[in-house]
């Protein structure tokens, strides 16, 4: 019955699919980022430890990265779109936990949730996406439209967080989901079809395990040893996480379906192309989220005022990524891979003229500039890491681009806020580990809370400056490894439409 609706208009029943994809697409990648304005008031209102804040913000971001490969095997074997079905309601059923938390235990637990969730979307989402429109031209507008909207969602996370903020509780940042959740549910089953494509292998259990056992410890001990220095604890989970990814990885070395294949770093392309995924995505998040904290605690700014400010970036971001393709074509992918870790780089180090006083200016201009550079990134790694690799491993190649997303996203709060946090302890008055907490105690001088703020903008330097000279790094290498394109080749290495590594994306998620 649902299928005879669409009979005499499959084209206007693809392109409704698409719509009804894209809402939960959106709601993954704002999660992303949406709690970066809303950071003051969950400290305010939960009063997490310095360490509990950051696991606020990055759980859900290490729960999508490393479970994300691993839940597109099972997508193919069981059924992209009940994947998604399932997905969408357990993340609408963790939204609406986080947003009810009563502490910040309950809040990264329902964060988590929210994350593994998450993992099962992505690659089903493209996979169905792609079953939709059988015109291969259709079908690539389709897929550029879906990779703006992902990045968009990153975009305009804060915006949206900002925005609610300023009318309601932080709780409903979370809530926000659910009418989008409950609106997939009931149109997915009419619009879309099951999408299934059996793989060769299991998914390796024994991987995926040993990825999160390793990652987790070892991101516990930055965090640790940043808010409070080095102890026994920090330091034995350090060693443990780094035993168990060193496991993890050469336990994928030896096997002949690995959940990570770890064989196409050998490639220099594809390692560039993989590092531009992470790198970017990593210095976005952490100068987004310490931004806020820098509006909101340092200038006093209201959370409206602040989510306005953002939203230049954001808009500039979203342009460029739509814009990219069409750049890319002409000037090639080595030349938008240097323009874009010289952007990034650019913005980044216009963050150095703030001070406690001023810098709103400063602060405009950086995220401006970076943005552009952002966008950049975000249109061309899937289809630099795919290109890179034989026809035969480009589903691979396009599965480690999106993971390498995530777990940029996650590393950049994890090791760049890890950064500012042990810049504020050691120079700040050492009253608390964290701005938010130093801030809410009562009776502070002025001079001490000059003191905090200034050791707070300190971190913030600290932070942009390591990501902008790892940017210039990462630009000199790009420089050294990527061949020059012959003109005219449009720089994909596919006559510069972008169509066939935007196929071994969709293989990735399980579309043959």
């Amino acid at each position: 019955m649902n299928e005879q609706r669409f009979s005499h208009s499959p084209e206007l029943r693809a392109w409704l699919g698409l719509l009804v994809i894209l809402g939960p697409v959106l709601l993954v990648a704002m999660d992303g980022s949406v709690l970066f304005l809303a950071m003051p008031e969950v400290t305010d209102a939960l009063e997490p430890t310095a360490d509990q804040a950051l696991w606020i913000l990055d759980g859900y971001g290490f729960a999508v990265g490393s479970l994300l490969i691993a839940f597109g095997g099972i997508g193919d074997r069981y059924g992209r779109l009940r994947l998604m079905m399932i997905g969408t309601a357990v993340f609408g059923a963790g939204s609406a936990g986080a947003a009810l938390a009563s502490g910040p235990e309950l809040l990264i637990a329902f964060r988590a949730l929210m994350g593994v969730a998450g993992a099962t979307l992505l690659p089903s989402a493209l996979a169905v996406l792609s079953e939709l429109f059988t015109d291969p031209r259709l079908r690539a507008r389709a897929i550029g439209i879906f990779a703006a909207a992902f990045a968009a969602g990153f975009a305009i996370g804060p915006v949206v967080g900002g925005q609610l903020l300023s009318r309601f509780w932080w709780g409903s940042v979370f809530l926000i989901n659910l009418p989008v959740v409950l609106l997939f549910l009931l149109l997915a089953p009419v619009l879309l079809r099951e999408v299934r494509a059996p793989r060769t292998g299991r998914v390796d259990v024994l991987s995926v395990v040993l990825s999160v056992s390793g990652l987790l410890p070892a991101v516990y001990a930055i965090k640790h040893t940043a808010a409070e220095g080095f102890t026994g604890t920090s330091v034995a989970a350090g060693a443990a996480g780094v035993a168990v990814l060193g496991w993890f990885a050469r336990r994928q070395l030896r096997l002949e379906h690995p959940l990570i294949d770890l064989r196409l770093f050998r490639d220099r392309v594809f390692t560039i192309a993989v590092v531009t995924g992470l790198l970017p995505l990593a210095a976005w998040s952490a100068t987004a989220y310490l931004g806020g904290v820098y509006l909101q605690s340092v200038h006093g700014m209201p959370v409206l005022r602040a989510a306005l400010l953002a939203l230049p970036g954001a808009t500039v971001l979203t342009v460029t990524c739509v814009v990219t393709p069409a750049l890319v074509a002409r000037i090639g992918t080595r030349a938008a891979l240097l323009t874009c870790h010289v952007l990034v780089a650019a913005g980044l180090f216009l963050l150095l003229p703030t001070t406690v006083s001023g810098g709103i200016g400063w602060y405009i201009a950086s995220t401006v500039v970076a943005a552009m550079g952002y966008g950049i990134s975000f249109s061309v790694v899937a289809d630099t890491a795919v290109a890179a690799v034989p026809a035969e491993r480009a589903g691979s190649a396009a599965a480690i681009a999106e993971t390498s997303n995530e777990i940029g996203n996650a590393l950049g709060i994890a090791l760049l806020g890890s950064l500012a946090a042990v810049l504020f302890r050691l120079q700040g008055p050492g009253l608390a580990g964290t701005l938010g907490e130093t801030l809410r105690l009562p009776g502070l001088a002025p001079e001490v809370i000059g003191d905090a703020k200034s050791a707070f903008v300190t971190g913030l330097h600290a932070a942009a400056l390591a990501a902008g000279l790892l940017h210039c790094a990462l630009a000199v290498l790009a420089l050294r490894w990527m061949p020059r394109e012959p003109s005219g080749t449009g720089g994909t290495g596919t006559g510069g439409t972008g169509a066939e590594p935007l196929t071994g994306a969709g293989e990735a998620s399980g579309v043959r």
